[in-house]
């Protein structure tokens, strides 16, 4: 039997793997993309019928490549988890007009040309899910955000009109908002001593979308947050 088809826009050692187990351990044959094959190479050895693709997801020629391939490999996306989302952190003086034009480009084009390959083939069949990751970013922009909450704005917008726009098509639009801090290597090095409480877990995020892929049609989230239960907010 033919599995079904996930990919994981954005692979790193968070959140992008995280999605990867938790789909792959679900029956799903699991694409991955990130801008070198070698960053999810290790992932792909791990996973079985995993498949590694290299893609800069601001360039829609790399995309729709990338996506020819898959098709060609493992068939049709059902899933696509978009964990596409690098900025850059810092004041106004410190950050330039390019690390502006970056988050938008990764944030919220990436976005546009991933759901361009895969939303077609979705509507064909009635039937599909397109799940975000979002930041509270997306919501306020604070001092240090100036070059990265425009770009995780511009995404929850283009997010909310996919949700609205392919909704009565059948195919589900979510954004998980993460607000807290990701557990990852180098964020443990940044803030030693906080306890494991303090971070948000990547495999918790990846139930989260696993949740949201399996959500009945007559009670969809558009939008939900991950957050420490320590976290204020």
């Amino acid at each position: 039997m033919t599995k079904p088809v996930c990919v994981v826009v954005g692979v790193g050692p968070g959140i992008g793997a995280a999605y990867a187990r938790r789909f792959a351990r679900d029956g799903y044959a699991v694409a991955l993309l990130a801008r070198s094959a070698e960053t999810s190479a290790g992932l792909v050895a791990e996973l079985p019928g995993a498949r590694g693709y290299a893609c800069d997801v601001g360039d829609a020629a790399a995309v729709a490549s990338a996506f020819d391939a898959i098709r060609a490999d493992l068939g049709a996306p059902s899933v696509v988890l978009y964990n596409a989302g690098s900025g850059t952190f810092g004041t106004f003086d410190d950050v330039t007009a390019d690390d502006v034009e970056n988050a938008l480009r990764i944030n919220a084009l990436g976005l546009f040309h991933v759901a361009k390959q895969v939303v077609p083939a979705m509507k064909q069949a009635g039937a599909g899910a397109i799940i975000i990751t979002g930041a509270t970013a997306s919501r306020r922009g604070v001092a240090r955000t100036i070059a990265f909450a425009p770009g995780k704005a511009a995404q929850r917008s283009l997010a909310e009109s996919l949700a609205r726009t392919l909704g009565p098509s059948g195919i589900h639009v979510a954004l998980i908002v993460i607000d807290g801090v990701v557990d990852l290597p180098r964020t443990r090095a940044y803030m030693p001593g906080k306890p494991d409480t303090f971070f948000v877990a990547p495999d918790d995020v990846a139930a989260n979308a696993a949740w949201l892929v399996a959500q009945p049609r007559s009670a969809w989230s558009f939008e939900i947050e991950a957050r420490p239960f320590g976290e204020s907010w």
